[in-house]
């Protein structure tokens, strides 16, 4: 892998190693010019920032965090904040520059952006995660603005920590600044069906790949691993168009049932019980397990890197969508594709977040709000034209669907560079 401007190479198999190789193999298909290639490798900023907490016994804690803006060329910054004990700035790249292409891909006007606080949000009492979010949001926010940097919520954060941001940067600004973030509560200018819309995606662009086939959801299986905002979602929404789900897994592992899984009895019980591992009626299996399970369809909604070369040949799904940002290794890549498993890639997949989360920026803009079904006819438009439109770039091309979102996105990055142009 060509070095980066400071020298350095990512570590191999890390998720900015994987960005960056997605890259240049798309680039390659596209034939970009090394310099326009060397644009495109590199984040525009990072940010690391080390703050102080005071915690519940008064003690004082440092915590490390991150904010990195990928590409801004086609509008603002775009992207989650995450809180994970395993956050990193390569991860953080990493998702930055995935998001650029997934913006891309679904033709909506952000660039890619990310951060994230090195924390076991689990760990810290209600209050202290408020402070933590509050100072967090006071040192980025002198790189956020509604008009230049929105944040949004990943893993570990939620509607609530982005209530505190806007809180806490509309107190800096003197006034109530709705835009700043988005995956907001509804009470404070959020958007309906932003909650559902990352799952919502996964299972439209899902539907349309069946349809491909011949195909419904009546036809087949699903396993899903991870049971959060997307997992969640995505399993009850398929099961609401008739699949069959036979597998689930959250933190503390996974459940199984080859006869089906009721997906709202299981989000009852996860509520009551705060794991899924007992629920009535299911085997116990670990989250490895559980993708290798005899399903036709795979949905990888957790974290990256879930799929590698050590399990991807005992996959037995025929079918992955990938509701995770870079659950798959290149490798585990290249082994799926020879044994004709039929691919969804994540920055085409799960766009269905950022596409409701543009939608709630614009309405935040406006002080004009839309309707559940205007919303969820608007992200149905936005991610049946994306997937038939990396459907044509793979079938014109001779590639890889995951090669033609890239290079989809990539395609478009690069014309908004060349018709702006280089500064100065």
């Amino acid at each position: 892998m060509k070095p980066l401007a400071d020298g350095t190479t990512p570590p191999k198999n890390s998720s900015y190693w994987v960005a960056l190789q997605q890259f240049d193999e798309a680039a390659a298909v596209l034939g970009l010019e090394e310099d326009m290639g060397d644009l495109l490798r590199h984040t525009k900023r990072e940010l690391t920032v080390n703050f102080p907490v005071t915690m519940d016994d008064g003690s004082i804690r440092v915590f490390t965090g991150f904010r990195v803006h990928h590409n801004t060329v086609r509008g603002p910054t775009k992207g989650g904040i995450r809180y994970h004990h395993l956050v990193d700035m390569n991860e953080i790249r990493a998702l930055a520059m995935w998001m650029t292409w997934k913006c891309a891909v679904v033709n909506i006007p952000f660039g890619g952006a990310k951060g994230g606080v090195i924390v076991n949000p689990k760990e810290l009492s209600e209050a202290e995660l408020r402070k933590l979010t509050r100072r967090f949001a006071t040192e980025i926010s002198i790189v956020m603005c509604p008009e230049g940097d929105i944040p949004a919520p990943d893993v570990g954060t939620t509607p609530q920590t982005m209530a505190w941001i806007m809180d806490t940067y509309s107190m800096h600004q003197g006034h109530s600044v709705n835009a700043v973030v988005t995956g907001k509560p509804i009470e404070i200018g959020g958007s309906l069906g932003r909650f559902e819309a990352t799952g919502r995606g996964v299972m439209i662009t899902t539907r349309e790949a069946l349809k491909t086939l011949g195909k419904s959801f009546r036809d087949v299986t699903v396993a899903v691993q991870g049971f959060g905002n997307v997992g969640a979602v995505t399993a009850m929404l398929m099961q609401e168009e008739g699949a069959k789900i036979v597998a689930l897994s959250d933190v503390s592992g996974g459940i199984a049932n080859p006869k089906g899984l009721d997906v709202k009895a299981v989000a009852e019980y996860c509520e009551t019980n705060g794991r899924l591992v007992g629920f009535p009626g299911s085997n116990e299996i670990s989250n490895e397990e559980l993708l290798t399970y005899p399903a036709d369809i795979l949905s990888p909604c957790a974290l990256e890197n879930q799929i590698t070369d050590k399990n991807a040949d005992k996959v037995q799904a025929w079918m992955i969508a990938e509701g995770a940002n870079g659950p798959m290794t290149p490798e585990a890549d290249r082994i799926l594709e020879d044994k004709g498993v039929f691919i969804i890639p994540d920055i085409l997949c799960n766009a269905g977040g950022v596409t409701v989360s543009y939608f709630e920026w614009v309405q935040s803009l406006q002080f004009f709000f839309w309707s559940d079904e205007e919303i969820n006819e608007r992200l149905e438009r936005i991610m049946v034209n994306s997937f038939h439109a990396v459907m044509a770039e793979a079938e014109n091309r001779k590639i890889e669907r995951r090669v033609a979102a890239q290079v989809l996105g990539i395609d478009r990055v690069v014309k908004a560079t060349e018709l702006r142009g280089i500064y100065p």
